[in-house]
């Protein structure tokens, strides 16, 4: 399987958008689980990695690592 690669602080495209309209989530923790940030309302949900990885479609922005 093809490994997709992003990191803390990337903006990502997942599948399906957000029920506010937005398609863009931050990555904000990375892990066993990955936490993501609605870019449009600030909502932000854990998933595990693996269903991340399933639902992820594209890195937009690379973020800078601190």
């Amino acid at each position: 399987m093809l490994q997709k690669e992003y990191g803390i602080n990337d903006v990502v495209e997942m599948k399906k958008a957000h029920p506010c309209g937005t398609n863009a989530w931050k990555i904000i923790r990375l892990g066993m689980d990955i936490r993501i940030k609605c870019t449009g309302c600030g909502h932000s949900i854990l998933m595990p990695r693996q269903e991340f990885n399933k639902k992820m479609k594209k890195v937009l922005i690379k973020g800078e690592e601190e």
